[in-house]
């Protein structure tokens, strides 16, 4: 994707010295918050980060990475992995996931553009399925552009519809599955009394049911392809709304988890299986869990469960879901087009680039940070190293994931002195906190430290140049609280955890031997956001930033 016509060349920065190999590391999942029991950060020991914090006050600070600062709509939206490092890289601040849709919605654009048009041809003679995560999260799905949706489809034609949900209680509250279905009930008899035939068709819980992600389990998929397409489930029900209160009513139950069920008419019949001639869109906006549904509903060859039957559909996603991958090959609403990210510029500018992590967040420090692009800008300058990460166990079972690994590899990569940026996510802190496992978190903080520790000492001994920050908040709140901040509790007492990400800033520190003395944070800057790092990061290699890019974090004074 390279932007013909631009001026690659980036002007020297007049104070600070080129050739310092600067190494940039990410703490996925990593937020600031008080002190308390449920912040995993604050219960564990993590020396490095510490010091950082308590060192040069100038030298640290923090960073909003949610809402309005990443791209989403409002700044009640949580930040995530793909559109905090899309900032990071991009140093600009593009529409992202929801707010893309939300446009697309608002201004109708959504029912006149090509993916639309193509699932439509299904509407006269077969049934548009909609398939997603029911709740108003906003992580994933929001509820009121599914309604969006229906009614869309409803106006432009749709004479039958089926919804085929995934409950959630991970974004939302465990047990608010219910409300959501009954307001879906109730929008879909609206329908009906328009003439539409629109039914929930199956459903189940959402890391039960169809939303798995990074080829970690196909039964999952299996699971909600089973539901969905071939109509088979080992709970029927007549009604959504009794399904879901039944199967919440079994011992241990959780939204999350919820088995799969298919909706039966008064026959036994299912109601809405997926059959030939009929379109299919996914409404999630966010694809790490949608990019496997995705491929069974959408390559021809596919070996990774016996699918049964294969119906010639028409599907789109809401989005494309991987750039790479071309996946979905037709989507509801383009990806925001990213351009000239700092990683192309500073290849440009002769920076020889080492990005590594394991496969649960490689693609985030390459292609995430590069604008959802995939490859190098340029191979001779650029080497990219994925670990394999655990498969078969959840995260928890092996909290310090391959911290370590990660770190040698950035080490050996420094110490080679054959790179100027090094730059490594450590995924431990959001993939172990998103299992609700607080002893886990913390023994993942721990081993996260360890690895930021092995990184700094590398960079001590070349003489380079430190920056640690991270994409969002998550491990330093584990439990759900009240409107006045205190921890919620469930119907037997205990702690309601927290196992999504937060609303909360994240840190950025810098320093290292290489640093310039009289570099440090601007004042002037309050609001700074993840999009600001990528200047702050060009400078420190002794360039100037775009001019349109967000201000950079840091300033020189002559001491």
């Amino acid at each position: 994707m390279a932007s013909s016509g631009v001026s690659w060349k980036l002007p020297d920065h007049p104070k600070l010295p080129k050739n310092k190999t600067v190494a940039v590391v990410v703490l996925d999942g990593w937020g600031e918050d008080n002190p308390n029991e449920y912040n995993c950060i604050h219960k564990a020991e993590t020396p490095t980060m510490d010091s950082l914090k308590q060192g040069a006050p100038d030298k640290w600070r923090l960073v909003k990475a949610h809402g309005t600062a990443v791209g989403l709509p409002t700044d009640d939206d949580m930040g995530n992995s793909e559109v905090g490092h899309n900032a990071l890289g991009a140093g600009r601040i593009f529409a992202q996931g929801a707010k893309l849709v939300d446009l697309a919605l608002a201004s109708g654009k959504i029912f006149e553009g090509e993916g639309f048009k193509y699932i439509k041809e299904s509407f006269e003679t077969g049934t548009l399925h909609l398939i997603g995560l029911l709740s108003d999260g906003g992580v994933h799905s929001r509820l009121d552009q599914l309604q969006l949706l229906l009614k869309g489809a409803g106006e432009r034609g749709a004479k039958r519809i089926r919804v085929h949900i995934l409950t959630d209680g991970r974004d939302v509250l465990d047990g608010s599955s219910v409300g959501f279905v009954e307001t879906l009930e109730n929008d879909l008899a609206k329908l009906q009394e328009k003439g539409v035939d629109a039914r929930i068709a199956s459903g189940g819980g959402r890391m039960y049911v169809t939303m798995d992600r990074y080829e970690n389990d196909w039964n999952v998929v299996k699971r909600g392809w089973d539901a969905q397409v071939l109509g088979e489930a080992p709970h029927k029900f007549t009604s959504a709304v009794e399904a879901v209160k039944k199967l919440r009513a079994e011992p241990n139950a959780n939204d999350q988890y919820l088995p799969p069920f298919v909706i039966v008419d008064e026959n036994g019949k299912p109601v809405g299986p997926i059959v030939d001639g009929d379109a299919v869109v996914t409404f999630n906006f966010r694809a790490d869990r949608m990019v496997m549904i995705a491929k069974a509903l959408e390559y021809e060859n596919f070996d990774k469960f016996d699918r049964v039957r294969y119906p010639k559909i028409r599907y789109a996603g809401m989005l494309e879901y991987d750039g790479e991958l071309k996946l979905p090959s037709h989507y509801l609403v383009s990806p925001p087009e990213i351009d000239r990210t700092s990683g192309e510029y500073l290849v440009h500018n002769g920076i020889r680039t080492f990005a590594c992590s394991e496969t649960v967040k490689f693609g985030h420090v390459t292609f995430f940070w590069n604008g959802n692009r995939s490859g190098y800008f340029n191979p001779q300058m650029e080497e990219y190293i994925e670990i394999p990460s655990d498969v078969g166990i959840t995260f928890n079972v092996q909290p310090k994931m391959k911290a370590i690994q990660i770190a040698e590899k950035a080490r050996d990569a420094i110490l080679s002195r054959k790179f100027d940026q090094v730059r490594v996510n450590l995924p431990n802190s959001d993939m172990v906190g998103h299992t609700g496992d607080i002893e886990a978190t913390i023994v993942a903080c721990k081993a996260a430290d360890e690895a930021v520790k092995m990184i700094l000492d590398a960079i001590e001994q070349v003489g380079g140049i430190y920056v640690v920050t991270a994409d969002h908040g998550n491990a330093e709140d584990m439990v759900k609280r009240d409107k006045s901040g205190k921890p919620l509790l469930d119907k037997n007492g205990n702690v309601q955890i927290l196992t999504s990400h937060t609303l909360q800033p994240v840190p950025i520190a810098i320093g290292g031997p290489g640093l310039s003395p009289g570099v440090r944070f601007r004042k002037d800057v309050p609001n700074g956001g993840l999009a600001n790092v990528a200047a702050t990061v060009i400078n420190l290699h002794g360039l100037e930033a775009p001019t349109d890019y967000e201000p950079t974090l840091i300033e020189v004074v002559d001491n």
